[in-house]
């Protein structure tokens, strides 16, 4: 017996045809539906449980967990060996090649010579060379104390009006006036706490070991004045970062603690960088309150250039008005497709993550190149890559359901498609956004240590503070020692002269004495 009866006419027929198409329509949607949960649940547990890594072939990345299994396995073979017992005759063991130790480091000899230079037979020894081997050693900070001795004198001429008046030098002028760190000491609580992320309780206890107890009161204090004296520095950096033709921005949010409430609330240290190609390379860091439009574009109200950035709604208004260029992060676009492949199974994304990884390789061959050279290379090689992977990604688009994860970032690329190819048709232009964003990890390092924000006021302090020690790493520099060349020269260094200790166009004194050579004098 038939399930379903026969329809009786033409018009039944095409009821049930259209019935039939609903229904399957509902199912491709309801699929689509349960793909994109299960995609966001697996996005979800990979955030939470899994490795952060984008690449295809996961195998190749060692991750934390298993480096940290391997030092444990060499760590527990190294004491097994210690205490094992010594075989009384000692056999010839391969041992890897010990790396030389840094020549630039101090050295401290130690003579070892026979007391009775005599053979067993009654003659002399006679010396014939020597034997040299190094062990690296190290001792706690060490600190010791400048003593300005200053010579005092009067006119000898008793009849002399000045004949009692005591005249003596001038000291030189200091960051904090009458106080007792000098400018090393402060480089080393600023640069400890605010890119070694040591809070000064735990600084307070190490100095304490070295001999030198610091409250950490007293120290709040240098951080603050040093701030404070820094911010005009802070801003020269950013005006030179303004004047750049293209720069990167981003945000990354900060615990703020509420005054009185003993809660927090999220706001945002907005980023601004100069390109890697950029000759020199800045970064300055902007506190905020919040993420709305308001931040960004009070900082680039006057700005004309091109600004690279995330598709952030924020940003959005700044190009408006045509001074400023959008350009796009193609990573942002990969990471949307290499999820969609990953965790879907879509081969339709990794397809376009392979093309995708074209244009990377070109840019590695690129990137030492002039910007011309390197705007002609683009046009040449990336021009056919983009514009197939512009035809895929249409072509694809059609066939998937508009839930579908492959679909939303298929969407977000070619709703981007002019911003995300910006950098084509102008060599200073880079690819992706990533230089803003390996900017922002020493502070993403830093959230862990010290939680959040005390105040707004020490939210634009760590933020100048940051920027300054920041650059100063992006330029090959020991950011202690630039802080104290700083500290040393800032009293008296005139505002219209600030761009002279710029991070940037900052030069290290030709010889400095390093802390050993220091401490060698003084014992001396």
């Amino acid at each position: 017996m038939s399930i379903m009866a026969e329809p009786r006419d033409s018009h039944e027929l095409l009821e049930m045809r259209d019935l039939l198409a609903r229904l399957q329509s509902e199912l491709r949607f309801k699929q689509a539906k349960i793909e994109a949960l299960n995609f966001e649940l697996a996005r979800l547990r990979r955030w939470r449980f899994g490795s952060s890594s984008e690449s295809l072939d996961a195998s190749v990345q060692a991750v934390l967990f298993d480096q940290i299994l391997a030092d444990t396995r060499i760590e527990d073979a190294a004491e097994h060996d210690a205490r094992a017992p010594q075989p009384a005759v000692k056999t010839t063991l391969r041992r890897a090649v010990r790396q030389a130790l840094p020549a630039g480091l101090p050295r401290i000899d130690h003579h070892h010579e026979i007391e009775a230079a005599l053979c067993g037979c009654g003659a002399p020894l006679r010396r014939i060379g020597e034997d040299v081997s190094e062990q690296l050693d190290c001792v706690p900070a060490q600190f010791f104390v400048h003593r300005h001795i200053r010579g005092k004198y009067v006119c000898a001429n008793r009849a002399c009006a000045c004949s009692e008046t005591v005249q003596a030098a001038a000291i030189p002028a200091q960051m904090i006036d009458k106080g007792i760190p000098a400018p090393g000491l402060l480089a080393q609580v600023v640069v400890a706490k605010h890119d070694d992320h040591l809070p000064l309780y735990r600084q307070a206890e190490i100095y304490a070991r070295s001999g030198a107890p610091l409250a950490r009161s007293t120290m709040a204090q240098w951080v603050g004045i040093c701030g404070q004296r820094l911010a005009p520095l802070a801003d020269a950096l950013r005006q030179s970062i303004l004047s750049q033709s293209v720069i990167h921005a981003d945000e990354t949010p900060v615990a703020l603690l509420a005054p009185g409430k003993g809660k927090t609330h999220r706001a945002y240290m907005w980023v601004y960088r100069s390109t890697d190609y950029a000759a020199q390379r800045a970064v300055w860091f902007d506190f905020c309150r919040g993420r709305s439009s308001e931040h960004p574009r009070r900082v680039l109200e006057h700005y004309a250039g091109t600004l690279v950035s995330d598709d952030y709604a924020a940003y959005k208004s700044l190009y408006a008005g045509g001074a400023i260029i959008e350009a796009g992060c193609m990573a942002h676009a990969r990471r949307k497709l290499f999820e969609a492949h990953e965790l879907n199974s879509s081969e339709i994304a990794g397809h376009a993550v392979a093309l995708i990884a074209r244009l990377y390789l070109i840019e590695r061959e690129v990137k030492d190149l002039d910007p011309a050279a390197r705007q002609a290379v683009r046009q040449q090689r990336a021009r056919p890559v983009v514009d197939e992977l512009h035809a895929w990604l249409s072509s694809q688009r059609q066939r998937l359901a508009k839930a579908d994860a492959t679909a939303k970032a298929i969407d977000y690329s070619l709703g981007r498609w002019r911003a995300l190819t910006r950098y084509l048709d102008d060599g200073n232009v880079p690819i992706d956004n990533n230089a803003v964003e390996n900017s922002i990890r020493p502070l993403a390092l830093g959230r862990r240590n010290w939680l959040f924000v005390g105040s707004q006021l020490a939210g634009q302090r760590a933020a100048n503070i940051m920027s300054l020690i920041e650059t100063a790493k992006l330029n090959g520099h020991d950011p202690w020692a630039y802080l104290k060349d700083v500290f040393e020269r800032l009293p008296t260094l005139k505002n219209s002269d600030l761009a002279s200790i710029l991070p940037h166009n900052w030069r290290a004194p030709l010889q400095p004495a390093s802390p050993f050579e220091i401490r060698a004098a003084v014992a001396a």
